[in-house]
């Protein structure tokens, strides 16, 4: 692996988050008066933007997605970013990676205030240069817009970095900037999916990921 820069997706990718976002999304649902007891069928929610995730399942007019994201952060804010917890491997995964003189960055459609703040708390934020996420206002949640952001802040050459994320918008806003992307099979993004994208590679496991880069 020859890439100077590596661009690391959050949820799926680095945590875990699936207890903090669906135990979230449901307390929005429950303060707009949908019951879902089960949280499985709130998974699809880790990863895209959740405004539009809310139209798309729930046929809200933007409006009322404004406000489901709104109850959601009510909770997620104070709650739901704790229940989290970095996927076995990552600490020595970022460790090689800064060993070997690569230069990291989280790159997420999350909230930057919220992933910073999940970076310190879970203690790896040290490995990154530079945490870039949206705004609150949803501005870069979409991943082709955020990447092309990070890009020109830090001034990188697009065949010098690596996009790695477990979903389709990972790797969607890594060719659209023109980097390659490799996939990860331990998130959330079926093989399906991931593959439809045609990724530059995939790994279907951590160890095969932390593997590429001996």
């Amino acid at each position: 692996m020859h890439y100077q820069h590596i661009l690391f997706d959050l949820d799926g990718t680095l945590t875990d988050p699936r207890e903090g976002i669906t135990r979230s999304v449901q307390f929005a649902l429950a303060r707009l008066g949908i019951d879902e007891p089960d949280l499985a069928r709130l998974e699809h929610f880790i990863g895209p933007p959740l405004l539009q995730c809310f139209m798309a399942s729930y046929g809200f007019d933007e409006a009322t997605a404004w406000q489901a994201v709104n109850h959601y952060r009510e909770r997620f804010k104070v709650t739901g970013l704790y229940e989290n917890r970095l996927f076995d491997g990552v600490p020595n995964l970022l460790e090689r990676l800064a060993g070997q003189g690569r230069t990291l960055y989280i790159a997420t459609s999350k909230p930057a205030v919220f992933a910073r703040e999940i970076a310190r708390h879970f203690g790896f934020d040290r490995h990154f240069k530079v945490i870039y996420g949206s705004e609150l206002d949803g501005t870069r949640t979409d991943k082709v817009e955020l990447i092309a952001h990070l890009l020109a802040e830090e001034g990188l050459a697009p065949e010098s970095a690596l996009m790695i994320g477990d979903r389709k918008h990972d790797l969607i806003g890594a060719r659209r900037n023109g980097l390659d992307c490799a996939a990860v099979g331990y998130g959330f993004g079926s093989h399906e999916e991931l593959a439809a994208e045609a990724p530059t590679y995939h790994f279907a496991t951590l160890d095969e990921l932390r593997r590429a880069f001996a």
